[in-house]
């Protein structure tokens, strides 16, 4: 198929999902016109990695004080700042033109057009006459629903409060727009579908699988792997973009709620808080507790502290979709301890593939079981490599992916078939 790709952001090994979709889907002999933004000499740089996958790239770059321009626009009006953060006039001509001639009519060059995420919507919604899919990857209102209220940021806690109604109201509307929803999870589903019926989408009808599909995450099973490092006793990591509001709020519970009870019994226990962007009230804790937690900043590779680890943990309060950090994890035959909420759009069962806790009394006491008994430590690293293998590998991903795009563009074949008549 010629798909163009849309994602208003550089696909880069960060952004897992569209990178790793145009990999495969490129992999399988696609053709693929990837249209995106790039704000920093590093993004733009990254592209050159896209096209040497044979991919075709358009780009237009995006300033930061152009995102934050959109935003001031938007705030009197019944537009979410989400949906605006990445609109580029100047990409949307570039897009329209690889799609209609002259006088507006499609040029036929695509088989398929494929949206990624709530930033991304603008791109696809004056797209006639073309099959569209929209991966809108989590329910973003489902997100700004837990955050408003159990955000330990409150930067975090204030803007999605202040942005929850509207992105509401405007994911529902986006719903009956597209010929296909994409999302990562059940619960995203479930929540945007609720959305649609909300907003009066016609000919909407909730649980119908044809509209809003899931299509996973998947992790890269040969870059994510366990290796034959020892394990460092009494370690604990975990990782994410840690200026991101949700592990903002993980970091504070691990290290404010749990972690003393961890080291009220081994005090010798040492945590690595592991991402990017760390903001200051993070990178304090370090000071906070000299000698017993390491902030690092940006790594240049999570899988030496994935690998070396004794325990990864993911004590989200609240979330959306599916968490990488777990499959990641996983992936490196780490045992995962992990709240609820950042497993519920996995199929893994508590004590098999890893322990699950709801509350910071009980996290403590399977971090500390963890690190007591080395035979359940090895069976959670066993099962929770064979898990991800099982259900999340991304050959498996893109070949779904292939498939809804085929179903999809005949759908709208027929559709316009019918229509001629």
């Amino acid at each position: 198929m010629n798909i163009l790709f849309i994602v208003p952001y550089a696909p880069t090994p960060i952004r897992v999902r569209p990178y790793n979709l145009i990999r495969h889907l490129a992999a399988r002999g696609h053709r693929l016109t990837v249209a995106t933004l790039w704000s920093s000499p590093e993004e733009r740089g990254a592209l050159a990695e896209l096209e040497a996958w044979g991919v075709r790239v358009i780009a237009a770059r995006l300033p930061r004080w152009q995102s934050l321009w959109n935003c001031l626009r938007a705030l009197p009006t019944p537009m979410p700042l989400q949906a605006v953060y990445c609109r580029s006039p100047q990409l949307r001509d570039q897009v329209e033109r690889e799609l209609y001639d002259d006088h507006g009519v499609s040029n036929g060059a695509y088989d398929i057009v494929h949206v990624e995420h709530l930033r991304g919507a603008y791109y696809g919604l004056r797209l006639e006459g073309l099959p569209v899919v929209w991966d809108s990857v989590d329910c973003i209102s489902y997100l700004f629903e837990q955050a408003a209220r159990d955000s330990r940021s409150l930067m975090g806690k204030w803007m999605t409060r202040f942005d929850l109604g509207r992105t509401r109201q405007y994911e529902g509307f986006l719903v009956g727009h597209f010929d296909r929803v994409l999302v990562t999870s059940q619960a995203d589903k479930l929540a945007l579908e609720d959305l649609a019926t909300q907003a009066g989408v016609i000919g909407f009808k909730p649980g119908n699988a044809s509209l809003v599909t899931v299509l996973p995450n998947g992790v890269d099973l040969s870059y994510f792997s366990p290796a034959g490092d020892e394990r460092e006793p009494d370690s604990v990591v975990i990782t994410g973009k840690m200026s991101y509001h949700a592990n903002v709020s993980a970091v504070f519970y691990l290290v404010r709620d749990i972690m003393p009870l961890v080291w009220e019994r081994r005090p010798q226990v040492r945590l690595y808080i592991v991402g990017a962007n760390p903001p200051r009230e993070i990178r304090r804790l370090a000071a906070d507790h000299s000698g017993r937690v390491t902030v690092t900043g940006t790594v240049p590779d999570l899988r030496p502290y994935l690998r070396r680890a004794a325990v990864a943990v993911a004590p989200v309060l609240y979330g959306a979709g599916i968490q990488n950090k777990v499959l990641e994890a996983m992936a490196c035959g780490a045992p995962v301890v992990a709240t609820p909420q950042a497993c519920g759009a996995l199929e893994v069962v508590s004590g098999q593939d890893m322990l699950i806790a709801s509350d910071a009394q009980q996290f403590a006491r399977q971090i500390l079981h963890v690190l007591d008994n080395q035979n359940l430590a090895m069976r959670l690293r066993l099962a929770g490599r064979r898990y991800v293998e099982a259900h999340h590998d991304w050959h498996v991903v893109a070949e779904k992916l292939e498939e809804i795009y085929t179903d999809v563009a005949a759908d709208k074949d027929a559709q316009g078939q019918g229509n001629a008549r």
